[in-house]
């Protein structure tokens, strides 16, 4: 369960990477890149993937091949997310800065209220992606240490912390959405309404 959920929770934040830099490069195509159907397919093929990964890892439990698997899938996410967030993150600046030099904010067919929301949306992304990397960082260098020395008096003394890492892994998932929620203003209004129409 600990695996499955694992895997799951790094190709969800893939995921989400992918469809905000959909949103933000191809946002009058969205809709027809990011169908209904295709969104069912790549959840149902996330879940499915993420329990045969946990099987595997099960029956080969023993194998270091398979812990190298799970560490080339960590970067592979990492640099994937890595990649389209510091796109994402230029453009943003670059729509920023356009505004800044001129006021009308009327360039290149992007108004300043869509120049502040992609910056917005980059910080919150650039955000994301450094908690993701302290949340995760330590159980992945776990895994990296057991299959580099795992009989060093440091990596033994490090293994006895992998508690604190397990909680750092969930912490992640409870802060992301967080985050979300705090960063988006219309979140944060719906949150207020029903705040307020719970009170009355």
């Amino acid at each position: 369960m600990i695996l499955c959920s694992l895997v799951t929770s790094l190709s969800f934040l893939g995921a989400i990477a992918v469809d905000r830099y959909v949103t933000i490069f191809y946002a009058l195509r969205y809709h027809s890149i990011i169908t209904q159907c295709r969104v069912v397919s790549a959840i149902t093929g996330i879940w499915l993937a993420s329990m045969a990964c946990s099987i595997t890892f099960i029956v080969f439990s023993d194998s270091h091949i398979v812990i190298l698997c799970l560490i080339g899938f960590f970067i592979s996410m990492l640099l994937l997310m890595l990649g389209l967030y510091i796109h994402m993150f230029v453009l943003a600046r670059k729509h920023s800065q356009i505004i800044m030099a001129q006021q009308k904010g009327v360039r290149r067919g992007f108004s300043p209220h869509q120049a502040v929301a992609k910056l917005r949306g980059a910080i919150t992304l650039t955000m994301l992606l450094g908690i993701f990397f302290v949340c995760w960082g330590p159980f992945f260098l776990h895994l990296t240490l057991i299959v580099s020395c795992p009989k060093h008096p440091f990596c033994r003394e490090y293994f006895k912390y992998f508690n604190i890492t397990f909680v750092l892994m969930i912490f992640n998932s409870i802060i992301d959405p967080i985050i979300y929620a705090f960063r988006s203003r219309e979140l944060r209004k719906t949150l207020k309404d029903i705040v307020l129409c719970c009170s009355q």
